[in-house]
């Protein structure tokens, strides 16, 4: 069976809110992002995959294997989930040996992947520790070990640097590079520099509905000539942001640095072009589709 997962028309209700809207995906094997906002609908759809959730209509087929195949489905995919937690006075080892219990592993299995598991995920001198004396980050390698430990096909992880530091989410992103060499990992995420630095191929994702699915390349390609830099007096920032989606900005003493997104070249001040990032482009799918309405939120970042 091929590494792949197939999504065609899948919809999903809660009650008579629509969460998923006519889903159509396609998620190769390697790194795959959800890039989209809080309540976009990430989570509903990572857990609809993960079984956790059921669809209201459509097809979805993991690996070969439609998603009504429940048993089949779960023993493939690995889910860490926004919120992972454990309990707190177990050590690391206790924790991963309890789960793998749970799961029916043989005892000289679980002491066999847990020790793997451990040296990958950069766990092995912590195995003693308790979970309530883990750093974030750690805590996040101890769910990733977790998600592995039955060596799934698929491996899902919903939102996994959220609040992390800027050293940790590099080991953690670099972590799920290696892990994607031999499985599906999807990224789901609202954090664009993530996407950017892990995934080839990405899907964005708002009010339930995919907007566009592609390659991180093509996502860039999109905004390229449309994101501009300038240096502005600081009264003049308003003035900007209601006619400007303005995606970043730097003070500068007397002046401010802001980064925006224009069809052409901003007249009424000195601009110049620059090369969009995964955030730039991001932005400006959104816009390209009718998203635009957050303009001035988009400009305090």
């Amino acid at each position: 069976m091929k590494d792949e997962i197939i999504m065609e028309h899948v919809n999903k209700f809660y009650g008579k809110k629509q969460a998923l809207k006519d889903i159509t995906l396609y998620i190769p094997q390697g790194m795959f992002g959800l890039l989209g906002r809080n309540g976009a609908g990430k989570t509903t759809l990572m857990k609809t995959l993960a079984t956790l959730h059921a669809k209201q209509s459509g097809e979805i087929r993991v690996c070969g294997v439609p998603i009504e195949n429940g048993k089949k489905i779960r023993g493939m995919i690995g889910y860490l989930p926004q919120e992972f937690s454990m309990y707190p006075s177990m050590t690391v080892y206790e924790c991963l040996d309890y789960l793998g219990a749970l799961s029916g592993m043989p005892a000289k299995e679980r002491e066999k992947r847990i020790d793997i598991l451990t040296e990958k995920v950069n766990l092995e001198g912590q195995k003693k520790k308790k979970v309530k004396k883990l750093s974030g980050g750690m805590k996040r390698r101890l769910g990733i070990a977790q998600a592995l430990l039955h060596d799934p096909r698929v491996l899902i992880v919903d939102e996994p640097t959220a609040g992390l530091d800027p050293e940790e989410r590099i080991r953690f992103r670099n972590l799920l590079c290696e892990v994607a060499q031999e499985r599906i990992v999807i990224l789901s995420t609202h954090i664009a520099g993530d996407i950017e630095a892990t995934c080839e191929k990405v899907a964005v994702m708002n009010e339930g509905e995919i907007l566009w699915q592609g390659t991180v390349e093509e996502l860039l390609e999109n905004a390229r000539g449309k994101v501009f830099e300038a240096k502005l007096l600081k009264e003049r920032l308003q003035e900007i942001k209601k006619d400007y989606m303005v995606t970043g900005m730097a003070n500068q003493g007397a002046s401010v640095h802001v980064r925006l997104i224009a069809d052409k070249m901003p007249e009424r001040f000195d601009a110049w072009m620059v090369e969009p990032n995964c955030e730039d482009a991001y932005m400006y799918c959104l816009d390209q589709h009718g998203c635009g309405q957050l303009r001035a939120e988009r400009g305090e970042r």
